[in-house]
Parts: C-alpha cells; sequence; structure tokens
C-alpha cells in the first residue's frame, strides 16, 4: 500500500462488492441456493464453496481489524489531547522562565538599591539611639534639676 495506511473501510467495501459482482460466485451462489437444480460439475461447488468460505474469513479479519483501528483511532485522539495538555503546559512554564530570566538581570539594579536602603537604616537606627541616649539624660538632667530647685525651695522655706 503506498500511502502506508491499513486498507479502509471503502477499500473493503469495493472488494467484496467486486467479489460478489463476478458472474461465477454469482451463478454458484445461485446454484448452491437453488434446491431443485443440480449443479454440473461437483468440482464446480467445492470451489465455490471454498472461494466463499474465503471471502467470508476475509471478511471477519477486516472486521476485528476495522474494531482494532477504531480502538487505535479512540487511543490516539486521546494521546493527541494529552500532548495538546502538555504542550499548553510547556509553554506556560516557557512564559515563566522567560519572565524570571528577565528579572534575573535586574538583580544587580536592585542589590545596589537594598545596600542603599540598609545603609540609610543602619543610619536611622544610630540615629534613634543617639536620641534615646539624649532623651534618656534630658529627662535624668530635668529631674535632676527639678529635685535640686524642689530641694532649694524646701530649704528657703
Amino acid at each position: 500500500m503506498p500511502s502506508g495506511k491499513p486498507p479502509g473501510k471503502h477499500f473493503r467495501q469495493l472488494l467484496f462488492s467486486e467479489a460478489i459482482a463476478q458472474p461465477k460466485v454469482l451463478a454458484a451462489q445461485e446454484t448452491l441456493s437453488s434446491p431443485t437444480t443440480e449443479p454440473a460439475d461437483p468440482r464446480a461447488m467445492d470451489a465455490t464453496d471454498c472461494i466463499l468460505q474465503g471471502i467470508t474469513a476475509v471478511g471477519r479479519r477486516l472486521e476485528a481489524m476495522d474494531l482494532k483501528i477504531t480502538d487505535l483511532s479512540a487511543a490516539s485522539v486521546s494521546i493527541m489531547t494529552d500532548i495538546d495538555c502538555f504542550s499548553e503546559m510547556v509553554a506556560d512554564l516557557d512564559q515563566r522562565l522567560t519572565n524570571v530570566e528577565d528579572h534575573v538581570g535586574m538583580l544587580p539594579e536592585h542589590d545596589a538599591e537594598l545596600q542603599t536602603l540598609r545603609e540609610k537604616l543602619t543610619d536611622l537606627e544610630d540615629r534613634s539611639r543617639r536620641d534615646n541616649i539624649r532623651s534618656l539624660a534630658y529627662q535624668k538632667e530635668r529631674k535632676a534639676l527639678i529635685s535640686k530647685h524642689s530641694f532649694k525651695a524646701c530649704s528657703q522655706s
């Protein structure tokens, strides 16, 4: 077969129609179906029986092959659906990978920005500590001044 495909249903129907349409086969079938007519040659009847048995056997084989082809067709549709699904997943993953690769180029830029922000945070923490220390020192001084003035006021009275 030139196309590499198994014979299809139409080919089998054509084969059977040609085989049945042959005049010798038709004459043999008429001879077998007619109980009143005796065949002229018993060898012709044997040959006709062999031909009909061969055609029937081929028909059964082709029906079995037809079922297998139908099963294979259903399986191939299922496989094609799976392939389409996997293709979509691969395309999605490829897009995600492209997005990640695009952002990887920006990492040094973000790293420098992150370092600047860390330095600012450290500076703000240091200022806050200094301000807290000053505030505590100021509060102690104030308490000392208040208690000193209170003591003087109490002593003078």
